[in-house]
């Protein structure tokens, strides 16, 4: 529950207290500022608390956006103010100091909000109204402004994203935003249409794993269906203002667990008709996971970089100027809708085999085309890095114990912490493909050596933002080329399995930087063993093992390391202090 405080004399012919209720607030009146203190102070301390002139005339959307976003401890529009419980306190300090100069005057709220302590959030309103008029005329002409503006349908475009893929822009958004209007009409929540969404991919993945064209066909249009779900989540999350830490983390781990059971669903379904794709499909999540990986770095690198221009920028900055060029720069980076509608028409129309290698090769375009374009800028601009931005890099990187005993013995570095960490990896591809059965091995004591130096030093180069999307491509590469080598059945699954939570543990990792809680703690990455400590284990057990113990070590491997960061991601996202984190960024 939450109360508004309405304060002044009540206005004819106002519907203000009827459209506070509407929007799940409590209504008492103040006539004076000394009232509003006394009713602010008997309030409950976990209350939101808004303050409302009583001569406030406006759409219900404008009060809805300035006073029922969860996102802002305090925050404001013409006329009101609200305080969530944290934010109580500057509330309460800035309407005593009113009171001390008032006392049985009027509050004058937009005064109140001058007088807040506080940062205060403004949100945006575009052609909505939102003011409080001082004579009659005044407020016939804001009546007739509310009047000629549809709020409804600003509320509606409003709950779609700013920038999205063309498919979903153009083939999803049109219709998913009527579906989230219904849901909110029922009262259904964003956490709930994510776990729909989840669970129609899941039953897509089931249906391609039964290998049949029937199945096929079913998983391809659920997909679809799971999608417009997605997409629809987010939406209703916008335009009821349902926001909340646990939404968003779900939303960000649904949907790489719901892309890649679906790959594990189509090899399993190629299984059934006797062709073996598992190696594809691991390569399929190795290759989207990096592609991640690499805008999560970049992105964390130049966000608050100093003198981040470029040529290379400008130019892209001019492309985008051009209105068909940015559709077509959007879809060729293969962004969730085009992919996820590029996978299902092939599942339905083709086999397993031909949608992992169209996928395939299209991923690796994009990254190609993705990856140039921001080495470029990096070279071209004289951006000056920030700690912070080192900080990031450094925890997106997963060094685990080995190499964090490197960097504090060998202080002298090498070189380039990009160059290092290139060579580690280029010395631990040539191992694993020499055909010695301990040259892996070798190869991953000199990269662990590597990643040790190549975090010696602050990431500040031009490039380093690259350093964790190698150690990426090194870790999960290492795994698929020995399970592929092994030659048993089973051993590929089980590195997917691996790979998956792996991947998992990274992502997480990402989500918590990007909401300022910084990297998972040290235990768990000591526990599981930093991505060296994985990368060596690997090959060891490769090495020493038979291949069907090699099969069975993975798998426990797999589940040790997939409870160790399930267990620990889930308690830090439920807890009260995970930090809010909404991305209305680039599409995944």
């Amino acid at each position: 529950m939450s109360t508004a405080i309405v304060t002044g004399p009540p206005v004819p012919g106002s519907s203000l207290e009827s459209d506070l209720r509407a929007l799940g607030f409590e209504v008492r009146a103040a006539s004076d500022t000394a009232e509003a203190e006394a009713l602010l102070t008997a309030v409950p301390a976990d209350r939101r608390v808004a303050v409302v002139d009583a001569r406030f005339v406006g759409h219900v959307h404008a009060l809805r956006l300035g006073l029922t976003d969860p996102r802002f401890p305090l925050a404001a529009i013409p006329g009101a103010v609200t305080a969530q419980p944290a934010a109580r306190p500057a509330l309460a300090r800035a309407l005593a100091r009113e009171a001390a100069a008032g006392g049985a005057t009027a509050l004058a709220v937009d005064g109140l909000v001058t007088a807040l302590d506080a940062d205060v959030h403004r949100p945006e309103l575009g052609s909505l109204v939102a003011a409080v008029p001082t004579d009659p005329q005044a407020r016939n002409e804001a009546r007739q402004a509310v009047a000629g503006v549809d709020d409804e349908a600003i509320r509606l475009r409003s709950a779609v994203k700013s920038r999205d893929g063309f498919f979903t822009t153009f083939f999803v958004s049109p219709y998913s935003r009527y579906i989230a209007r219904w849901c909110a009409r029922r009262g259904l929540t964003p956490n709930q249409v994510t776990t729909a969404s989840l669970l129609t991919a899941l039953i897509a993945a089931a249906c391609a794993a039964t290998g049949t064209r029937t199945g096929f066909v079913a998983a391809g249009v659920l997909l679809i269906c799971s999608f417009v779900l997605d997409c629809t989540d987010g939406q209703l999350a916008r335009y009821s203002l349902q926001y909340s830490t646990l939404g968003a983390w779900l939303d960000a781990t649904f949907d790489r667990a719901k892309e890649y059971a679906y790959y594990a669903g189509l090899a399993l379904g190629a299984a059934r008709g006797g062709d073996d794709v598992w190696a594809l499909a691991l390569g399929a999540m190795i290759l989207q996971t990096c592609r991640h990986v690499v805008d999560f770095s970049f992105n964390e690198a130049n966000h608050d970089a100093t003198a981040n221009t470029s040529p290379t920028a400008a130019l892209s900055g001019r492309l985008d100027s051009v209105g068909w060029t940015v559709w077509v720069r959007r879809m060729i980076v293969l962004p969730i809708g085009e992919r996820w509608a590029l996978i299902a028409v092939l599942t339905a129309l083709t086999t397993p085999r031909i949608t992992f290698y169209v996928l395939l090769a299209g991923c690796a375009f994009a990254a190609t085309y993705t990856t140039a374009g921001r080495v470029l800028r990096s070279l071209t601009r004289k951006a000056r890095r920030t700690d912070r931005a080192a900080r990031a890099l450094s925890d997106l990187a997963d060094n685990g114990p080995l190499a964090g005993f490197v960097s504090r013995t060998l202080r002298a570095p090498l070189g380039s912490p990009f160059l290092v960490a290139l060579a580690g990896v280029a010395v631990l591809t040539v191992s694993l493909f020499s055909g010695v059965t301990w040259a892996p091995v070798a190869g991953a004591v000199v990269y662990a050596l590597a990643a040790g130096q190549a975090l010696a030093r602050p990431l500040k180069g031009a490039l380093d933002w690259l350093v964790p999307p190698l150690f990426r491509a090194a870790e999960y590469g290492t795994v698929l080329v020995l399970a592929s080598k092994s030659g048993v059945n089973g051993t590929l699954p089980a590195a997917f399995g691996l790979v998956a939570a792996v991947a998992y543990h990274h992502y997480d990792t990402v989500y918590r930087i990007r909401g300022d809680a910084g990297a998972p703690p040290a235990w768990l990455v000591r526990a599981v063993g930093g991505q060296e400590g994985r990368t060596l284990l690997v090959t060891v057990l490769a090495a020493v093992l038979t291949a069907a113990q090699f099969k069975a070590a993975l798998t426990v491997l797999a589940v040790v390391v997939a409870g160790l960061v399930l267990v620990e991601s889930i308690r830090f996202w439920v807890s009260a202090g995970a930090p809010a984190v909404h991305d209305e960024g680039e599409p995944a």
